[in-house]
Formats: C-alpha cells, sequence, structure tokens
C-alpha cells in the first residue's frame, strides 16, 4: 500500500468523525463545530473532517487531531462542490487542515483543472495529502492514479451513475471493490449508523472510517428515535 504522507499513519484502524452543521442547524457556526470537534477527540476520535475555514480554524484552536479539511462550494453549471478549486484548498490548508478532502468523481471542475492537476498542484503548493471523495469502483481507480493519497466512498449514492444505497447503510461492495483496485488507503464515509457496521468496515479491508451524522447531528438521531415510536405504535 502506498503511503506517502507520514500523518496518513495516524488515521489507521480509527474513526474520524465530520463536525458539520448546515445553516439550518441551531448547532451551526464556528463555536459550536469547535465545542463538537473538542468532544470528539475527549470520545476517542483520530482525527475529524471539517468544513470552511471558520469552523476548521476554530476546530484547531480546540484540538490537536489530524484535521482532513474540506471547502464546500457551489458554482453554477458544476454537479461537484467539495474543494473542487486551488483556491477553496488553500483557504483551508491555511485555516489549519492537514489533509485535504476533495471531490474525486472525475467531473468537470470549475476553473477548467483536471483532477490530476489539481492534486499536482495541492501537493506542490500545500504539501498536504489528499483524500478522493468518490461514487464508485471507476473513480477510485481514477483518482488514486490523479495522485489521490487516499479514497472515500463519501460520494457513493450521490451521482446519477452510482449504485443504490439505502439510508442508514453503508456501501459495503464499493468499499471491497475498491479495497481490490486501489494501492492506497480506503476510508468508508456515508452511512455508517451503528458500532456494528464500523467494526464490519474495517473487517473489509477500510483504513478508516468516517461518521458525520450519526454522531454530530442531533437533529437526525433525534429523529430516528421519534420514528422508531411511530412505528412501533402503527405496528410496524
Amino acid at each position: 500500500m502506498q503511503i506517502a504522507y507520514p500523518i496518513i499513519h495516524r488515521l489507521k484502524g480509527g474513526l474520524i468523525v465530520s463536525c458539520q452543521a448546515g445553516p439550518e442547524s441551531a448547532l451551526h457556526g464556528p463555536l459550536f463545530m469547535g465545542a463538537m470537534a473538542c468532544e470528539a477527540e475527549r470520545g476517542g476520535a483520530i482525527a475529524l473532517r471539517v468544513d470552511g475555514p471558520a469552523d476548521i480554524a476554530a476546530a484547531r484552536k480546540m484540538t490537536s487531531l489530524p484535521i482532513l479539511g474540506i471547502n464546500k462550494r457551489k458554482f453554477e453549471g458544476y454537479a461537484s462542490y467539495i474543494t473542487v478549486t486551488f483556491e477553496l484548498a488553500k483557504e483551508a490548508v491555511d485555516a489549519g487542515a492537514d489533509l485535504l478532502a476533495m471531490d474525486g468523481t472525475g467531473r468537470p471542475l470549475p476553473g477548467g483543472m483536471t483532477l490530476p492537476q489539481l492534486i499536482e498542484r495541492i501537493h506542490d503548493e500545500l504539501h498536504v495529502p489528499v483524500m478522493a471523495d468518490v461514487s464508485a469502483r471507476e473513480e477510485g481507480i481514477a483518482a488514486a492514479a490523479a495522485g489521490a493519497d487516499i479514497v472515500a466512498t463519501t460520494m457513493a449514492g450521490y451521482t446519477p451513475y452510482s449504485r443504490k444505497v439505502t439510508p442508514y447503510t453503508p456501501d459495503f461492495d464499493l468499499l471491497q471493490e475498491l479495497v481490490a483496485s486501489v494501492d492506497v488507503p480506503v476510508v468508508v464515509e456515508g452511512r455508517v449508523n451503528t458500532p456494528g457496521q464500523l467494526v464490519r468496515c474495517l473487517n473489509l479491508g477500510a483504513y478508516a472510517v468516517c461518521i458525520g451524522g450519526a454522531i454530530t447531528n442531533p437533529a437526525s438521531i433525534t429523529a430516528r428515535f421519534v420514528t422508531a415510536i411511530h412505528g412501533q405504535q402503527t405496528g410496524e
């Protein structure tokens, strides 16, 4: 397995917690995300995934864990939105990110850069490893060939052509396909909702597992329990 950056070794076999909250959440903003990062570290997380310079900087002040930074920005005419330009990548690194995650689906990127070109520039100028968020086996192979240091299942089910997935189950098939097809670490991200699923991912060859909503989204967690109540009342 190819591992060019020593910091990647710190991820092996552990839990990455995604500390994110959108504008609709009462937890939106650096103050809360910094606190969330601190609590994730207290609980045993080995790294954090954080979106945007302000939240990354807040998490950096509160924790010594490696930060996998992203910088989401939507551009008109482009489906990709996760760290899709060098400028967005630089903002994340300048704020304190130790690694970068970006769209690795191979879809067009704003500004005209290709995925290999963008990864090369990030390596050369920002000196951090790159995790490519993919939705299918072929994308993972292409992203690894483009220079990605890690591939992740983040986009599974979010592209029109990717395999349909259930809301609370990770794409175990994609994990196995990627592990068998690429010579870089594979991270599972998306729809991991139980400790048992996390352990299964690791047993299937995942280098690490990233969990967000099941840990850091109180509204979603509450809704799952409320749904269970209603299901019981209706006999489901």
